[in-house]
């Protein structure tokens, strides 16, 4: 068998088929992840409903009870939990593919393999979290006699959108974590803005003036589509369903070229 070593391309991208027949690389990362995450716990993976459900009841109670903000014709509490599972599944991928590689550090300097398949491992385990906590929005849809629409079939598209955004800025954080490791005291700081400055826990239709702000954040689009989706609100308009599919794309090919262009240093500086 021949290998032939070319050098990279104009974009420098990664080889997909090897990236592929590495696959299994990429589920046993994600498999230890759950186990190590979950090993030694009392209640286990029910800590992944009780989050979201306790966040959604302090900003029920903040904002829908002290603030008075309106949800529509949504129940707070719904309204806020939905949007909570969206932000952890986008929070989850970048905060841990970020300091992947790093706490990996020993295979990533010692042995070889498709290094991408670290920060993208970290999609297995977040995604899991998200679908059990799904369970708990399908029984609270119940439980308030929310009606589900013809638009729940584009569910998966808008999950799909918040996996491959949050891939891309994961693989350019991971990237950046190797050489900066300031990325690992500056990330959750920028995160914890961005939560309130994305409306998870309010109504678009509450910021007033400052709703051209709000559009500027393609989180915002996600949002909107999701809780379309799953709750029946208000459609959102095409430029958003569009734009968030468009920007994804963006984020996740910018991601690996950033991290394609750092990766030949890992070795020398991790």
């Amino acid at each position: 068998m021949t290998t032939v070593i070319t050098p990279p391309g104009r974009l420098n991208l990664p080889a997909w088929r090897e990236l592929w027949e590495a696959r299994e690389v990429l589920y046993r990362f994600g498999l230890r992840d759950v186990i190590l995450r979950y090993r030694q716990t009392a209640i286990g993976v029910a800590w992944v409903v009780l989050q979201p459900l306790a966040a959604a009841g302090i900003f029920a109670i903040v904002f829908g009870q002290v603030a008075n903000l309106s949800s529509g014709a949504v129940p707070y509490f719904v309204f806020s939990f939905a949007g909570m599972l969206v932000w952890n599944l986008f929070n989850g991928i970048v905060s841990r593919a970020s300091p992947s590689l790093v706490a990996n550090q020993a295979l990533v300097a010692k042995v070889f393999f498709p290094r991408m398949l670290v920060p993208l491992s970290s999609v297995l385990s977040v995604l899991l979290d998200f679908l059990v906590a799904s369970g708990m929005l399908v029984v609270l849809l119940v439980l308030y006699g929310i009606p589900v629409g013809w638009q729940v079939l584009t569910l998966p598209l808008w999950v799909a959108a918040a996996v491959v955004l949050a891939s891309g800025v994961g693989l350019a954080g991971a990237a950046l974590t190797v050489k900066y490791r300031d990325v690992n005291y500056t990330l959750p700081w920028l995160m914890q803005i961005l939560l309130y400055a994305t409306p998870v826990a309010y109504s678009l239709d509450e910021v007033g003036d400052l709703r051209w702000l709000f559009n500027l954040n393609p989180l915002t689009w996600l949002l909107e589509c999701f809780r379309w989706a799953v709750l029946g609100t208000e459609m959102p308009p095409a430029w958003q369903m569009g734009g968030i599919a468009a920007v994804a794309v963006a984020a996740f090919l910018a991601g690996t070229l950033v991290f394609q262009k750092m990766e030949r240093g890992f070795a020398d500086v991790i």
